[in-house]
């Protein structure tokens, strides 16, 4: 989930599983797989930034194993 701000200044929390795109016409347009559009005050690339945040919290990088992995 990640925190964006409506046009009109009210909080959205938004599943960013479900961005299909975002488009900046002079609007931030974030549009949804289900059909949704929502116009935001953040720009594209703060978006982006948040969701790769948001990804990596919750898929954090594993460390590496000491000698690497082996086939058998």
């Amino acid at each position: 989930m990640i925190h964006l701000t409506r046009i009109n200044h009210v909080p959205l929390v938004l599943n960013s599983d479900l961005i299909e795109h975002i488009e900046s016409s002079p609007d931030t347009i974030v549009s949804l797989t289900n059909g949704q559009k929502f116009v935001v005050l953040e720009p594209v690339e703060e978006i982006i930034q948040q969701v790769i945040a948001f990804r990596r919290a919750i898929h954090p990088l594993r460390e590496p194993v000491p000698g690497g992995e082996s086939d058998g």
